[in-house]
């Protein structure tokens, strides 16, 4: 059995280059910003972050935030910035490669004007009462200003478009400073914050939210919820930009607080969506967010009963609120994934083929993403552990309110933020161009933290592959990359699949296909197969499961042991249920050993047991986008 084992931070490359032996030759790519990059036609991996928010927010800036776009990306390129909630924080991995600063456009910039007292915003009735000292006045205000974004009805005296539009421009300002291409990339980008009501009095709403991300060109001013929440006129809008020659995109996150409605056939008045309204979400949304610190958006045990691992990082509310979200299979995308295949029938386009990523929706500018060192989304949940709920007010739990018995929202929703997610992107180079062409292809995956490398590829492959010199070429050269979609054959395509540790975090313990596709009945129907096991084990083949490899975590400690462990994992896979007159879309999901929750951290280090209501261990892992296998004469 391996020594017990705790991370090694002390050091960590940016990007670790993809099956190191099996050697691609560089070249030279410019870009439109002139600079040369050098581009590996074979891809490599980058990791980066597509929803940041800084003092720009309205929410964040409420909750004390003062960090700027400038300090945001500071941070992501190595730096230590300050934590509003108290001391600094700064990436114990390295930089990342990527990042975009989204603030939510709706107020952009607002209430930051608002609480200088030499800017005109300050003297409106808004202002006054939101920082009175009356602490009911403010409370009522700042609802206000939330529930306006709801309503998409705006606050006269502040809805002030001249000093957003000024916002916005700096924010594109920043992006520009900061981008280094073949180094650091940055997205002029901000949060479309749509949202439907579900309980207006309670301030409860279902969440229909999108990152716009711009690929170089941004317009000088946005389109927010404030002139339309409809998702389907911000599509127009972004076709738009696009006949301008400002390529966009937009990214739907926390589909799991969407009560149903993020993935659904139906709009939010429950008519029908037309077939252009579905071509138009398919050319503007080719990437969702699957993981992020409000919770994963993969699955839950209700629509994936036989897979052990579905329940992972559930954030129980719907946003900003304590009204629990409802289990719907719109709000997942496991099943919408099969959803798509239906609507792909019945209407010829499929609304749903959607790549994944993850990111951190972090609102203090410098994402988590490590359970180890994670301080919250907010400056007061960094101020104080027993803020996050994962410390007891006194001695011990038993002394503790339970988190349903009205200790504010703070602390009844802190507890279940996740440590958040990261975006991995296949791509030639780490340039603008390179990088968004990958998202639109949807050569991209998503990992709940650690920097996790997957890739995945189905063709008409030979059986010895993985054993050639030129096996990702080949991969290219004779099939598809995640992403895309493959014609089916008489056989069951080979599926290339291999999975690289994150170095710094726990080993891998195993590599899974998830199969998903339509029964005759149009009923959703899934398969989690196993397909590369820790200790060079073999999945059993009645079962697909991978044996145990002896994974245990110390929950006094966080200490980790394992009899097997695995830096990588890789496997020339053919699903044995295939059928050539099926459609079904496949994805791959990596699992790490067990680790502690980042709750658990906060126990053991306050010398206290763990918060009983939380999970104690987590999985971490990656998913790929799927592959789309449309059936033989389809």
């Amino acid at each position: 059995m391996q020594q017990p084992r705790c991370k090694d931070t002390s050091r960590r490359p940016t990007v670790i280059v993809a099956l190191s032996s099996l050697l691609a030759v560089s070249t030279v790519l410019p870009t439109a910003h002139g600079e040369n990059t050098l581009s590996d036609p074979t891809r490599k991996a980058y990791f980066g972050d597509l929803h940041v928010h800084t003092q720009n927010s309205f929410d964040a800036f409420v909750f004390g935030v003062r960090r700027s776009p400038d300090d945001a990306y500071r941070f992501a390129k190595g730096e230590a910035i300050p934590n509003d909630g108290g001391g600094q924080v700064k990436l114990a991995d390295g930089p990342l490669d990527f990042y975009a600063v989204t603030d939510h456009g709706e107020y952009l910039g607002i209430v930051p004007a608002m609480a200088d007292p030499e800017h005109p915003l300050s003297k409106t009735n808004t202002a006054s009462t939101a920082f009175s000292s009356d602490p009911v006045e403010q409370s009522a205000t700042f609802a206000r200003i939330g529930v306006s974004f709801v309503t998409q009805q705006p606050i006269e005296d502040i809805y002030d478009k001249e000093h957003i539009n000024k916002t916005w421009l700096d924010t594109v300002d920043a992006a520009n400073r900061h981008y280094e291409p073949g180094s650091f990339t940055t997205f002029a980008g901000y949060e479309f914050t749509a949202m439907k009501p579900v309980d207006i009095k309670r301030n409860a709403a279902a969440n229909l939210h999108r990152n716009v991300i711009f690929e170089d060109q941004a317009p000088d001013t946005i389109f927010t919820t404030l002139e339309s929440g409809d998702p389907n006129d911000l599509w127009r809008w972004m076709d738009g930009e696009r006949a301008l020659g400002r390529d966009v995109l937009a990214i739907p996150h926390n589909a799991n607080a969407s009560n149903g409605m993020m993935f659904s056939l139906y709009d939010a008045d429950g008519n029908p969506v037309s077939r252009e309204a579905l071509e138009r979400r398919h050319r503007n949304e080719p990437v969702v967010e699957i993981n992020q610190i409000k919770g994963s958006s993969d699955t839950r045990p209700l629509f994936s009963p036989e897979d052990e691992w579905a329940e992972f990082e559930h954030y129980p509310f719907l946003v900003a609120s304590k009204i629990k979200s409802q289990d719907l299979a719109g709000s997942y995308v496991r099943p919408s994934l099969g959803e798509g295949l239906s609507a792909a029938e019945q209407y010829g386009v499929n609304p749903f083929a959607f790549g994944l990523i993850g990111s951190s929706d972090t609102h203090i500018g410098a994402g988590p993403y490590d359970e180890h060192r994670y301080s919250g989304k907010f400056p007061a949940d960094a101020a104080n552990p027993r803020n996050r709920g994962s410390v007891p007010l006194g001695d011990t739990w038993d002394q503790q309110e339970t988190l349903a018995n009205g200790r504010g929202l703070r602390a009844s929703s802190a507890p279940y933020f996740s440590a958040g997610g990261l975006a991995g992107v296949w791509a030639e180079a780490n340039t603008r161009e390179a990088l968004f062409a990958a998202l639109k292809r949807k050569e991209v995956f998503g990992t709940s933290g650690p920097r996790i490398q997957v890739r995945f590829f189905a063709g008409n492959y030979p059986e010895d592959l993985l054993s050639t010199h030129d096996a990702l070429t080949q991969a290219y050269q004779m099939g598809v990359p995640m992403g895309a979609t493959l014609a089916a054959g008489i056989e069951s395509p080979a599926m290339l699949i291999w999975a690289l540790q994150d170095p710094n975090s726990e080993p891998l313990q195993r590599l899974q296909v998830i199969k998903v596709w339509r029964d005759v009945d149009d009923e959703h129907r899934e398969m989690v197969f196993d397909v590369a096991c820790s200790g060079g084990k073999a999945p059993d083949p009645q079962t697909h499961r991978c044996p145990d490899n002896g994974a245990v975590v110390d929950v006094k400690t966080c200490q980790t042991t394992s009899d097997a462990a695995a830096a990588e994992l890789k496997t020339l896979w053919h699903d044995p249920s295939y059928r050539a007159n099926q459609s079904a879309v496949y994805y791959v999901r990596v699992l790490e050993n067990p680790s502690c929750r980042w709750s658990t951290w906060d126990a053991v280090r306050n010398g206290t047991a763990p918060n009983p209501d939380l999970p104690t261990t987590v999985q971490e892992r990656a998913w790929s986008s799927p592959i789309w296998l449309t059936a033989k004469g389809a």
